[in-house]
């Protein structure tokens, strides 16, 4: 609408003029020449808008020419009125002269014949001094006032040109552009292109910028209306305005045809036009095909910005490595995730934590920990829920546990007090690798800094100390426990008993067992398992057929794994067949089935020792 306004104040004002000139001079001929700012570079092309209003009325020229005193009295009403100018000004000047196609930028009036002293009127009426005719009151200040509108917004206007230089000025016809939009927002069909070479447009940019800037309008229309400006239209300049406006009008719907059909024409801009395509459009293109999950196709994009002149940014890097997670082509992700890092240029970081999130579920973890070190030397942090999966990620293997062990001295004093769950998975990874020092001296650390160590943390120590062999040790880890209020479970006494057992000290592990009987009713079937394990191991088959009757008193019921152990090892060390077969029999009763191999040797079992008796 202001730009309708401009084009119209300014037709206004030259009229005005002309109107002007005649009720002074009528031997003065009408304004038809064009002149320029180098013919007369005494005034502007600036009016305010109620000076506007007042060229548009040809009874105000007639009223002031006989009477200049009523001059002020007129510019006052108008200027009254002109309060929403800006909102109402179409309504307003709705019946104004036809279109004009080139608003003349300086008015000469010495060329026309005018004489000092109606210069000097023309002069007071400009600057609105209210006494038209007193060549006295006029300075160059007030006229340079006037001329270039400083300091007052509402008053300026602009001549919008057709960006040559020429002061051309071009307003869109409304009705065109909505028989336009009427058929771009309609079903698609092959008679577009024959419809558009119908309607007799003119493209300049701020008519096509309109049009893709539309919502509703059809994406396959939209890039057809495109290409067939590109044509058929000379007038139609692709400036990067009008890319822009293409990209974010195809990119508001998601249609993996339209992408395509839009990425081709960008090649195809990109190869005729220099310097038009920006990193902005080619960045929405790139966001556009990763909601899509069309990462080749981002990656496509990424690779052809040195061919369009085009220096990737922050979102660039971003939206690739995105589109490429998204399908799950982690090397590519990773190898643009490498050029970012050597760029030196990181999102915000919320997006750092994302880009950290999807390199680990790639199993990228060591890399994932390289953009994490460049946010710390940047001051950036990324959310702490992609910080802790991190650091379990590294934990998943032994040569990036120290990495993961260093970044716990990243956590501050009150974040340090919940981050319990990256502190075990450290502790976990240490066992694992069976650095139980490293991991008994994490808890220590733990116990004097936080975050305070729970069961779970205390029984992977104990763990780690129990598979080593060392079962000092894994008791005075258990009494450290107990000292902080916590109460060993049935999992501390089962780590316990299984280190005792595989060591052959079945009376140490049946003195824990009596322990972990009184701090606990019923106890796991894992517990008795190791215990029975351990006897038959030491082929005392009485006292593993003795627990195995136990455990029902303490609401324990056996499994396949506690009867298959038991009836192999009376087989192949006891050859006690029939004790087996009491077994076997038992199992069925409850419901339980033997593997078929093992049913077999309780057969062979037997069937040799009969074979005995009767060679015998």
């Amino acid at each position: 609408m202001w730009r309708s306004v401009v084009a119209r104040a300014a037709l206004s004002r030259r009229e005005g003029a002309r109107s002007f000139c005649k009720s002074q001079n009528p031997k003065v001929p009408s304004f038809s020449k064009t002149f320029t700012q180098a013919e007369s570079p005494r005034f502007s092309t600036r009016v305010s808008p109620s000076t506007s209003l007042l060229l548009q009325n040809p009874r105000f020229f007639s009223q002031i020419s006989t009477n200049p005193s009523n001059f002020d009295s007129h510019l006052s009403e108008v200027e009254q009125s002109s309060e929403g100018f800006a909102d109402n000004g179409d309504t307003r000047l709705e019946n104004l002269a036809p279109d004009v196609d080139e608003i003349h930028g300086v008015l000469d009036l010495d060329s026309v014949g005018f004489d000092d002293n109606r210069d000097a009127q023309l002069h007071s009426f400009a600057s609105g001094d209210g006494v038209l005719g007193n060549p006295e009151q006029l300075n160059d200040a007030k006229w340079d006032s006037f001329a270039t509108v400083e300091g007052s917004g509402d008053a300026q206007i602009e001549t919008f040109g057709s960006g040559d230089g020429e002061g051309q000025i071009y307003e869109i016809d409304v009705e065109q552009l909505e028989n336009l939009l009427s058929l771009l927002q309609s079903s698609v069909d092959g008679s577009l292109e024959s419809s558009l070479d119908g309607m007799c447009l003119t493209l300049h940019e701020e008519f096509v910028v309109k049009v893709l800037e539309t919502r509703l309008v059809l994406g396959e229309n939209m890039i057809r209306f495109f290409k067939w400006g590109m044509k058929q239209k000379p007038e139609f300049k692709i400036t990067s305005c009008v890319v822009d406006a293409l990209v974010r009008g195809i990119c508001c719907d998601l249609k993996k045809k339209d992408a395509y059909a839009l990425w081709d024409l960008i090649k195809e801009i990109g190869e005729k036009e220099n310097g038009v395509l920006n990193v902005e459009a080619l960045n929405d293109l790139i966001a556009l095909f990763s909601k899509l999950g069309k990462g080749k196709a981002a990656i496509e994009v990424f690779n052809s910005f040195g061919g369009f002149g085009c220096a990737p940014n922050v979102d660039t890097y971003y939206f690739t490595i995105e589109a490429l997670c998204r399908r799950s082509i982690f090397d590519w992700a990773l190898c643009i995730c490498e050029k970012m890092l050597e760029a030196g240029s990181l999102p915000e970081n919320e997006k750092v934590g994302k880009i950290i999130s999807w390199l680990c579920k790639g199993r990228k973890a060591k890399d994932a920990h390289s953009v994490y070190l460049l946010a710390k030397e940047k001051n950036q942090y990324p959310p702490r829920s992609s910080v802790n999966f991190l650091i379990s990620s590294l934990c998943r293997e032994d040569k990036t546990v120290e990495l993961a062990l260093e970044m716990l001295d990243d956590f501050p004093g009150e974040a340090r007090k919940y981050a319990i769950k990256p502190f075990s998975a450290v502790i976990r990874g240490l066992c694992r690798m069976r650095d139980v020092d490293g991991a008994k001296q994490l808890l220590s650390k733990m116990i004097v800094e936080g975050p305070p160590p729970g069961n779970a943390v205390f029984n992977s120590v104990i763990n780690g100390y129990s598979k080593a062999g060392d079962l000092g040790e894994a008791m005075q880890i258990k009494k450290l426990m107990e000292s902080r209020g916590l109460k060993p479970d049935v999992y501390t006494y089962t780590v316990i008993l299984s280190g005792y057992a595989n060591g052959g000290q079945m009376e140490e592990a049946c003195k824990v067992l009596s322990e972990a009987k009184k701090n606990h009713p019923k106890l796991s079937p894992v517990t008795y398992h190791t215990l029975i394990r351990g006897y038959c191991k030491l082929e005392e088959f009485n006292k593993a057929l003795k627990l195995l009757g136990e455990m029902k008193d303490f609401g324990v019921q056996p499994n396949v794994d506690e009867y298959n152990k038991l009836i192999q090892s009376l087989c192949l060390k006891a050859l006690d067949w029939e004790t087996a077969e009491k077994l076997l029999e038992e199992m069925k009763e409850k419901g339980l089935h033997l593997n078929g191999i093992t049913g077999g040797l309780i057969r062979a079992v037997k069937e040799m020792e009969e074979e005995e008796l009767l060679l015998g």
